[in-house]
């Protein structure tokens, strides 16, 4: 069996439903009382998020993230109480949602806390709903996919039929057809930034401006980012690349590259399921083809399937690099996402 090989963190449940009850009819905090000092206390799922609303609060927000190692698993990732207190003292909440971190809508719930929660997929093109943001912003909806109904065994093989999910406690609760990893899509984090600063702005009407011109600048640096992927999709635009998962798609997707795994083989591996025998000689073959130009795995999931063709494309001289879920120690996102870019850029050069 492929298993994610990270650690997560299990807390006792009834130590939360517990502390749901003692605290169930607390009002909330307000945004002047949700930090010392006066600042929004902003609760983040991952530190991806932390990062992102640090650089648009600044001085004025006390930023707390959730998951905030590569050791912690935001798919399996069990809530303490500790965790429940931080979401019930918010001022505003970051998820990433669509069943990535599913455990920020327990603690929501559990919590009893009335601050505003930022959803990063709704931003997003191709999220369920997005029609209205994107004709807010002038542009063309892309036909979203739809959610599905229907629960299936967790260990089904992973066949879905359209108009399924996964089965309660698997940690998956996706969308059928949609990658959950928004933040490795530049337009949607741009969107999100912009939106933390208005929500911020509303919380701390005193600093508005100070969220909108640290917004401003944020978004000026994704440009800066998108500005390097432009210069990859010049040179090496419909280069063939293979993901062991589905996190750094929408990324390569913006450098103007092709994503030629095999559905069923990133799909697989997401889920912590066996990749079948017949994908994963299909993956074997494709690398062995020569059409691979770089492979890029996460190295916080992993079993016997990604490291036999991680092994392979070694083998073959393709350039392996890797694109973790969480921030690396000493990086901002941005710094994050440009080191990425540039391991990109030079495995291609390679």
């Amino acid at each position: 069996m492929t298993r994610r090989i990270l650690a997560p963190v299990v807390l006792g449940a009834a130590s939360v439903l517990a502390l749901a009850g003692c605290a169930g009819g607390a009002p909330a905090a307000t945004s002047s009382e949700s930090a010392a000092g006066g600042k929004v206390a902003v609760v983040a799922s991952t530190d991806v998020y932390g990062s992102i609303a640090q650089a648009i609060g600044g001085d004025f927000v006390d930023v707390t993230s959730i998951i905030t190692s590569s050791s912690q698993d935001p798919h399996e990732y069990e809530a303490s109480a500790q965790d429940q207190l931080t979401l019930k003292n918010a001022g505003l909440v970051i998820e990433n949602g669509g069943g990535y971190d599913s455990f920020m809508e327990s603690l929501v719930e559990a919590s009893g806390t009335t601050a505003p929660v930022i959803t990063a997929v709704e931003f997003n093109h191709d999220y369920p709903g997005a029609a209205s943001h994107d004709e807010a912003h002038g542009d063309e909806a892309t036909p979203a996919p739809t959610e599905s109904a229907d629960a299936h065994a967790e260990d089904d093989g992973h066949d879905h039929a359209e108009g399924e999910t996964h089965a309660e406690g698997d940690g998956h609760d996706h969308i059928e057809g949609f990658n959950e990893h928004v933040w490795y899509d530049p337009h949607t984090v741009e969107d999100l930034a912009n939106d933390i600063a208005e929500h911020l702005g509303e919380l701390a009407p005193d600093h508005a401006a100070d969220f909108t011109a640290n917004a401003d600048a944020f978004v000026g640096e994704i440009a800066g980012l998108e500005e390097s992927l432009g210069q990859i999709e010049a040179k090496d635009a419909g280069a063939k690349v293979f993901v062991t998962e589905p996190v750094p798609v929408y990324l390569i997707e913006a450098a103007g590259l092709d994503n030629a795994t095999p559905n069923e083989f990133s799909e697989s591996v997401e889920e912590g399921q066996d990749v079948p025998p017949a994908t994963l000689l299909e993956a074997l073959q494709l690398i062995d083809s020569g059409e691979i130009r770089v492979m890029i795995v996460n190295p916080q999931t992993g079993g016997a399937e990604t490291t036999q063709v991680e092994n392979e494309a070694k083998a073959k001289n393709i350039p392996v690099i890797e694109f973790t879920e969480t921030l690396p120690e000493g990086q901002t996102y941005i710094s994050w996402m440009q080191s990425n870019i540039t391991a990109l850029s030079d495995a291609l050069a390679a």
